[in-house]
């Protein structure tokens, strides 16, 4: 069935056999042995297999905000193009290099049972888009709309702690801009609104907080800046689909799978 991934982005490697990516509206990309897809948070989006062999991928999940983060700060992406696409981003003929490509999705696979951490997807994003740049131009992209720098610098000042604390507020003292402007510019460049990127990077930044610390539920709430311990379980539970105390047990556990 056609989804979409709410504050989520995809990288998809077709490990095996052939398909096609059904993107809505009755189209249809043919699939095929070393395809890779970047799936965006708002696209919609299903699969289907072609033949006796049907198709085999990995798909590899992870937070939106982390996504853009890391594109501003390795200027990976600098035009905005991937975002801008009407389309998911597609690369295609990795020649010579789709064992090396399809082997990074594996290998995160592998450490899935570990518990993989953010530095295994840090690794993998940083053995991957080389690949993928190495390969020329996307088959499917977007056009040349750059992202300002007030709002990059905006966007990347956001993941401090004592600007998250201040939230939307704090975003558009960084900003100087109007909030219609800031809201605009956010749909545009990111696909997101101000409240949907506070919110975002204050569930990322909590999650790490509970892995990493053992603060108590109620400081990480304030660290985050929100009010109200009870708000703010009722927000992580939503987004992680376990409690603050649940998931901290999880994260804890050895073998046991959970967010990186």
């Amino acid at each position: 069935m056609p989804h979409t991934h709410a504050n989520f982005h995809e990288l998809m490697g077709v490990t095996g056999g052939r398909g096609k990516h059904l993107l809505g509206a009755g189209k249809a990309v043919p699939l095929e042995r070393g395809d890779i897809v970047l799936v965006r948070s708002r696209d919609s989006h299903s699969h289907t297999g072609a033949g006796s062999e049907g198709l085999e991928f990995v798909n590899v999940s992870f937070p939106s905000s982390v996504w853009h983060g890391f594109l501003d700060l390795t200027r990976t992406d600098p035009t905005g193009s991937w975002e801008a696409a009407p389309e998911p981003v597609m690369w295609r003929a990795l020649v010579g290099r789709e064992e090396q490509a399809l082997g990074l999705f594996e290998t995160l696979v592998e450490r899935f049972d570990e518990l993989p951490t953010t530095y295994d997807l840090l690794r993998f994003w940083i053995d991957l888009l080389p690949l993928l740049a190495q390969s020329g131009v996307p088959e499917r992209g977007g056009d040349d709309t750059t992202r300002p720098a007030w709002l990059v610098s905006t966007c990347a000042a956001m993941r401090s702690e004592a600007n998250l604390r201040g939230g939307v507020p704090r975003m558009l003292e960084l900003a100087n801009v109007s909030p219609a402007h800031l809201s605009r510019s956010m749909r545009s460049h990111y696909q997101t609104t101000p409240v949907k990127f506070v919110a975002a990077l204050r569930m990322e930044h909590a999650a790490a907080l509970l892995r990493t610390t053992s603060a108590p539920v109620a400081a990480i709430a304030e660290r985050c800046g929100f009010a109200s311990q009870s708000y703010f379980a009722k927000v992580f539970a939503e987004t992680h689909f376990v409690s603050p105390r649940e998931f901290r047990r999880l994260a804890q556990l050895p073998g046991v799978p959970g967010p990186g």
